[in-house]
């Protein structure tokens, strides 16, 4: 135990910060997995936030939650369906792509 004052206070100051970091670690880490076991844009928006949160007030490093966010976003946009727009360019593409095979191999 710390004998000086400033000790004292440093060690319950220290024991705070520590159980407030805890809440925020355990509700990120939840929001988590209900993100991963059902990625509804509700789940992921609010795990987003509170990853945000937990490293805004550095209970995680900012690298750290941008990886998982980033994990998140390719969860998403797997289940995500894709968009009109989006099939046309992509078939557009892949032809386009063919069609230079096919000429280059003719050359």
């Amino acid at each position: 135990m710390p004998v000086l004052e400033s000790s004292k206070r440093a060690l319950r100051a220290a024991r705070r910060k520590a159980a407030l970091n805890a809440v925020i670690r355990k509700k990120y880490k939840e929001a988590l997995k209900e993100a991963r076991k059902n990625p509804t844009e509700e789940n992921i928006k609010k795990a987003y936030s509170l990853l945000d949160k937990a490293a805004k007030t550095n209970v995680i490093h900012k690298n750290k939650a941008a990886r998982l966010k980033s994990r998140l976003m390719k969860l998403a946009n797997k289940i995500k369906p894709k968009t009109n727009k989006e099939t046309e360019k992509r078939k557009n593409l892949k032809t386009k792509k063919l069609k230079n095979r096919k000429t280059k191999k003719q050359k």
